[in-house]
């Protein structure tokens, strides 16, 4: 008996590729971000034309700055100091409440969502406000000085850390955690063993990204009366003293790098 002879197959039929090529998408892309660019020029006016008829003001500025008055030096080397400490003493206690609020942010840790939720949203009401209306509002509570800038910068604070901290924490390897649960570590145990030590290196260095910008932030409050370098700012800017305000910006400039760069050592230790 033979066997039957196989049938020939049937040709598939072409595949129709109706998605758009990429670089459609691509040139689409870049059409509206420039269309996004040119109404938002428009709706708030800001135009080339503007930058370059400021130009000779700006450079007028610029003239007056220089040669910077260097005998200022001693008057603002105080009031730089004071601002190094506001940042310090904000940084410190607003990174201190950040961790147990950066624990019931995490659905990791806190898996109930009736307390996690909550707790993000009052977190995303303090990462809402500004600094300048934190200090504005605690230099109208406690009155003018570094109180209410040290207070403004622990909110501010407070909101950045406790929102990397928590997204780090979500992050970490889980295994380590199902492994101490399993041989029935607590909660407590859970978190003191498995989740710090994989989340502080990170907690650490979003602490000291966060300090070196409270040191820019705090030399700013001043100018709402949060104590300061910003009140020597300000009066500087206001009398037209723009050699003053010269020392006090490249000061501010000099404090600023010896902090970003001992700050970037310390986080290639960490990590």
């Amino acid at each position: 008996m033979r066997a039957p002879l196989p049938t020939p197959s049937q040709p598939s039929p072409p595949v129709v590729d109706i998605q758009p090529p990429l670089r459609y998408k691509r040139y689409a892309g870049w059409i509206l971000l420039i269309l996004i660019i040119v109404m938002c020029s428009i709706q708030t006016k800001v135009t080339p034309y503007q930058l370059i008829t400021g130009l000779p003001q700006m450079g007028q500025l610029l003239k007056e700055m220089f040669p910077p008055d260097w005998s200022y030096i001693p008057t603002i080397w105080a009031p730089m100091m004071e601002t190094v400490q506001i940042a310090i003493l904000g940084t410190t206690i607003g990174g201190i409440i950040a961790v147990p609020v950066a624990l019931l942010c995490s659905y990791n840790i806190m898996p109930n969502r009736f307390i996690a939720l909550p707790v993000r949203m009052i977190l995303n009401l303090v990462r809402t406000i500004p600094d300048l209306l934190f200090a504005a509002i605690f230099v109208a509570v406690f009155g003018i000085g570094p109180f209410a800038g040290m207070l403004a910068l622990v909110f501010f604070s407070f909101g950045i850390i406790a929102k990397l901290t928590f997204e780090a924490i979500e992050a970490i390897d889980p295994g380590p955690l199902e492994a101490m649960t399993a041989v029935g570590a607590s909660r407590l145990q859970v978190i003191r063993f498995g989740v710090l030590p994989q989340a502080l290196p990170y907690f650490m260095s979003y602490l000291l990204y966060t300090f070196e910008v409270n040191v820019r932030a705090a030399s700013v409050l001043g100018l709402v009366g949060a104590g300061g370098i910003g009140l020597l700012l300000d009066r500087s800017l206001g009398l037209f003293r723009y050699d003053r305000a010269c020392v006090i910006i490249l000061l501010t400039l000099v404090i600023v790098l010896i902090i970003d760069y001992s700050s970037t050592w310390i986080r290639r230790k960490l990590l």
